[in-house]
């Protein structure tokens, strides 16, 4: 009786025949049914064949990084930027070369007074690039609509650069006016502060009237508490003349400058005042004047009792018979954390950006020019929510001093 075929336990495996293979006839069931992997015995041919393609592949594997090496050698040597004035797809280009605009590059405060005490830096107020602003237009506009890449970082003008200037070129575009003469609030009060820094090279007292000083006034109004201590800005420099005649040897200009400051704040405003400045204003001098005005915290930023304001000291101007002047109107701060809630409605930052929309238009119906400041201060210190710190207010400063270089002069 013939048995069924047995089978391994392994359901993929053959079944196994019923008698097995008899022991003399084996060698040959292994010619007739060959291993599946015979095909991949190591023969001499085989052996060199392997061996070729080995070396091929090492030798591209070599060369493919010496190619890319020297292609990429080459492409440094085309755009080396330190032989060059642009760096493609850079999102700020380079200064200018040249000597006109060196001083952007370094750090003007070098030789300042208390530049080691104070910790301040040009460099750290201002970062330069290029295209350089052309005229007075383009530089409004640039400089009310640039800002910083951080809390605090330098600042920069939007589309075209201004220039940080040093001590001495300070001094040579003031001296091309007969006067520049500032009219407003505290914030006014301390961009002559920050101007008399710049003249004076001093860092730790050149905003305020050091010279009549006291050592505890001494300790307490040095750099930034300049401004930030009440009791400090109060004593803030008004004239650049009290400074000629008390302490001359701190005015680092050797040509004659003249900048004054007129605090104005109120509406309406006294008669004793507006006598002051029509005193301040006139000039029989052949050179052109500046004037600066700053308003409008004191009239809760209402537009129209700020341009009853301005229309009054317009007025006062006319009257005064001021030969050939150049108007500047300067808005306020943006504001800071520190800003009291009671103020944060009627004076916020919403109330500060429409103040400062609406005054560029109505200054230029009067043919004077407007300056922004709420870009360049949004992301500065501003130690009571208000006002500026000193750093601040250099740059501030300098936005002005780039104003009055472009007036009747060309770059």
């Amino acid at each position: 009786m013939l048995q069924s075929p047995r089978f391994n336990d392994d359901p993929f495996s053959s079944p196994l025949p019923e008698t097995p293979p008899s022991i003399a006839v084996k060698w040959a069931n292994r010619v007739v049914r060959p291993s599946r992997f015979s095909g991949l015995r190591l023969t001499p041919i085989r052996i060199g064949i392997l061996l070729l393609l080995t070396g091929s592949f090492v030798l591209v594997h070599t060369w493919i990084p010496k190619l890319t090496g020297s292609a990429v050698a080459q492409h440094s040597c085309i755009m080396d930027v330190g032989n060059v004035t642009s760096v493609p797809q850079a999102a700020f280009q380079p200064p200018e070369s040249g000597s006109y605009r060196f001083p952007d590059n370094i750090d003007t405060f070098q030789s300042y007074k208390f530049r080691n005490a104070c910790n301040v830096s040009s460099l750290d107020l201002h970062a330069a690039f290029s295209p350089l602003c052309q005229d007075r237009a383009a530089m409004l506009t640039a400089m009310s609509s640039g800002g910083r890449i951080g809390h605090d970082a330098p600042y920069m003008p939007r589309g075209c650069d201004m220039r940080w200037f040093t001590s001495g070129e300070v001094c040579e575009i003031l001296g091309r006016f007969d006067k520049v003469v500032l009219v407003g609030d505290s914030m006014l009060r301390h961009v002559i502060g920050s101007i008399n820094i710049l003249i004076r090279r001093d860092l730790g007292y050149g905003a305020v009237t050091d010279w009549n000083f006291s050592l505890q006034e001494r300790r307490e109004c040095f750099c930034n508490e300049q401004f930030d201590a009440k009791a400090c800005s109060v004593q803030g420099i008004y004239k650049t003349t009290d400074v000629l005649t008390h302490d001359p040897g701190s005015v680092s200009c050797t040509n004659p400058v003249n900048v004054i400051m007129e605090q104005i704040v109120r509406f309406p405003i006294p008669k004793e005042e507006l006598d002051r400045l029509k005193v301040s204003v006139a000039s029989s001098s052949e050179k052109v004047e500046a004037i600066v005005f700053g308003h409008g915290l004191w009239s809760n930023l209402e537009l129209k009792q700020t341009l009853d304001w301005f229309d009054t000291v317009l007025r006062a101007i006319d009257d005064a018979k001021a030969k050939r002047w150049y108007g500047l109107f300067v808005t306020p701060n943006a504001a800071g954390k520190e800003k009291p809630d009671d103020w944060i409605v009627t004076q916020g930052n919403k109330a500060l950006m429409l103040f400062e929309e609406a005054i560029a238009i109505e200054a230029g119906k009067r043919g004077i020019e407007h300056l922004g400041t709420w870009n360049m201060s949004i992301q500065s210190n501003k130690y009571d929510g208000v006002h500026l710190d000193m750093k601040g207010n250099l740059v501030k400063a300098m936005m002005v001093i780039n104003w009055l270089n472009l007036i009747e002069h060309r770059l």
